[in-house]
């Protein structure tokens, strides 16, 4: 049992960082092949994983953590081509500097979209880590936010087929 925990922790994590991995299939197919594992436990060891991943985009969105330096942009000539992509996306970034901004002025919004995206998935997780992360949000917050919502997700997930195979038969 401590071994699945610990490969759950492990894919929890990967997932964390690279999105391609559901991590949601492989509680459903760990709980599935070993009925056996508390379903709590399960909970807390996927969400403590995915938030340790989190928190590496919720830092460098803040700026706390540098990024290598393959992944800063260098400076380019504007060319034709690129003044037509950033006129294409002028309304996008001024969307996204908005929401920013609404973000610094209204600190519980961002607390309150965060903790539902963590538990319901709406909007995207990983969209709401990293404007966490941009609009400065309190570390303490992001991490108390986030594992009480990915808790309660994980936690339901596992408890799920139980809960399905019961209502059937």
């Amino acid at each position: 049992m401590v071994i699945s925990l610990l490969v759950a922790a492990g894919v929890a994590f990967s997932s964390a960082l690279i999105p391609l991995v559901s991590t949601e299939v492989f509680v459903l197919a760990l709980i599935a092949r070993e009925p056996n594992i508390p379903c709590l436990a399960l909970g807390a060891v996927v969400a403590v994983a995915q938030i340790l991943g989190k928190l590496l985009y919720y830092l460098a969105a803040r700026g706390s953590l540098r990024l290598p330096t393959f992944m800063h942009r260098k400076d380019k000539p504007l060319t034709e081509r690129r003044i037509r992509w950033q006129q294409r996306t002028k309304r996008m970034r001024a969307w996204l500097h908005w929401l920013t901004e609404k973000c610094h002025k209204h600190p519980h919004w961002m607390t309150g979209t965060y903790g539902v995206s963590a538990v319901v998935g709406l909007p995207p997780f990983m969209a709401t880590t990293v404007l966490a992360g941009l609009a400065k949000m309190p570390m303490s917050t992001f991490v108390v936010a986030g594992l009480a919502g990915r808790c309660v997700r994980f936690t339901l997930l596992a408890m799920s087929p139980a809960l399905i195979s019961g209502w059937l038969l």
